[in-house]
């Protein structure tokens, strides 16, 4: 499995297969650091809620407040050097 369908999936707090700015800014805040210790996520990307939920806006490129994994992984690939 990718990096990005591995922090995807670890988001996903409610495991429906989509993620919320909510899911996306709880997430980060809660296992943001042992994401980062495992290597599924860069130190730098654990960051404060608004760097979430910007993070979330670029991703959510059709304007439907879901993002869906494919949206996900092309903001992430790029944001954090992965593609």
């Amino acid at each position: 499995m990718r990096r990005p369908e591995k922090l995807f999936e670890a988001l996903d707090l409610d495991r429906n297969g989509t993620l919320t700015r909510e899911e996306v800014i709880v997430a980060l805040r809660t296992k943001g650091p042992s994401l980062a210790a495992s290597g599924v996520l860069p130190y730098w990307g654990v960051q404060d809620t608004d760097a979430s939920s910007a993070l979330f806006d670029a991703a959510d490129q059709n304007g439907d407040s879901v993002l869906t994994l494919e949206e996900f992984a092309a903001v992430v690939d790029r944001r954090f050097g992965w593609s």
